[in-house]
C-alpha cells in the first residue's frame, strides 16, 4: 500500500458517514491485539546515507538507534487503520517513544520485524494505547520500541506525574543552537516515508489546526542521538514529546549525565522534547 493511500485511509473516518464502513477504523470502544510482521528487510546503504545527512549522525558499520523505526512505521500504519482499530488515525498524539538496543545492529544483516498494539489505559487527558516494535536477527531479538500514543478527550484531566525538568543548571556547557529550515519536514518524510500532512507544509498543516509545518517526533529524537554520539553499545533512550516545534525555526539542544533536552531557541520556558539515556 503506498504512503498517499495509507493517508486517504487514515483520514477516511473524518468524512461523514464514513465510520459506518466496516473496514473504516474508529469504531470500537477496546484495543483488539493486532499484529503485523514484515520479514527480510535489509539496508540500502544509500537511504542509510540520506537517513544519516538528514539527521546528523556519522556513517558507521551498525546503525543509529532509531532507524529501524522506518520499516516499523509502516505497519504501525497497517495497525491504525485496520477497520477493528478503535481509533481514527487521524488526530493521535504521540506522547512518548523508548527504544532499547541490545545490541549494535549491523547494516550488513537482515531483519525480521514485529508490531503489535496493547490495551487502552486511561490518562489525564484522553486514552493511551502502545505500539511496540521488534526487530529479530535469526531470531534474536536486537532491537524494541514502545511509542505511546495519546486520544484526547474523556481524560481526567489531572496533572500527569513526570520527572523534574532538566535546567540550564543541569546542563553541562551551553546549550547548542540548532536552525531547522522550513522543508525539513519534507525531507524527514522523504527518508522516513512519514508523510503525515501536518509535517509537510503549513498549508497542510493549517488544515489540521496548526499555525505552521511541524518537526517529526522521531527527527527530533533522531537528532539528539546524534548530538550525543557515540553512544554504548546497548542502551535504552527514553523520549517525552512535549510543544511541538514550528518550521522554520531555531531550538537549543543540552544534555548531561544520560539526560537530555530540546527547547525553544526564542522562549527557553518552551520544552519540547525530554529524554535519558540509560545503558
Amino acid at each position: 500500500m503506498s504512503t498517499l493511500t495509507t493517508y486517504a485511509r487514515a483520514a477516511l473516518p473524518l468524512v461523514p458517514g464514513a465510520s459506518l464502513l466496516p473496514f473504516v477504523a474508529g469504531r470500537g470502544k477496546q484495543m483488539p491485539a493486532l499484529e503485523r510482521r514484515v520479514d527480510g528487510v535489509s539496508v540500502d546503504p544509500a537511504h542509510l546515507a540520506d537517513y544519516a545527512r538528514v539527521c546528523g549522525f556519522t556513517l558507521r558499520d551498525t546503525l543509529p538507534a532509531t532507524y529501524l523505526h522506518m520499516p516499523a512505521f509502516p505497519l504501525h500504519m497497517q495497525l491504525m487503520t485496520d477497520g477493528k482499530f478503535p481509533f481514527p488515525a487521524v488526530g493521535l498524539v504521540h506522547l512518548r517513544n523508548r527504544i532499547t538496543v541490545h545490541r549494535p545492529a549491523r547494516v550488513s544483516e537482515v531483519f525480521d520485524v514485529v508490531v503489535r498494539t496493547t490495551p487502552i489505559e486511561p490518562h489525564p487527558k484522553g486514552r493511551t494505547f502502545a505500539i511496540v516494535s521488534e526487530a529479530r536477527v535469526d531470531g534474536e531479538l536486537v532491537w524494541e520500541e514502545r511509542s505511546t500514543m495519546l486520544r484526547r478527550g474523556g481524560g481526567s484531566g489531572e496533572a500527569a506525574s513526570g520527572s523534574a525538568p532538566l535546567t540550564d543548571g543541569q546542563t553541562r556547557g551551553a546549550p547548542v543552537t540548532w536552525t531547522l529550515p522550513g522543508d525539513l519536514g519534507r525531507r524527514y518524510g522523504s527518508v522516513s516515508g512519514d508523510r503525515n500532512p501536518i509535517h509537510m507544509h503549513a498549508l497542510t498543516a493549517r488544515a489540521f489546526g496548526f499555525k505552521q509545518a511541524i518537526a517529526h517526533g522521531m527527527w527530533t529524537k533522531a537528532r539528539a542521538l546524534a548530538a550525543l554520539e557515540p553512544l554504548p553499545d546497548a542502551y535504552t533512550v527514553d523520549v517525552e514529546f512535549k510543544k511541538p516545534i514550528f518550521l522554520p525555526g531555531r531550538v537549543t539542544f543540552a544534555a548531561d549525565d544520560g539526560r537530555f533536552v530540546v527547547r525553544s531557541a526564542k522562549n527557553p520556558d518552551i520544552t519540547h522534547l525530554e529524554g535519558t539515556v540509560t545503558p
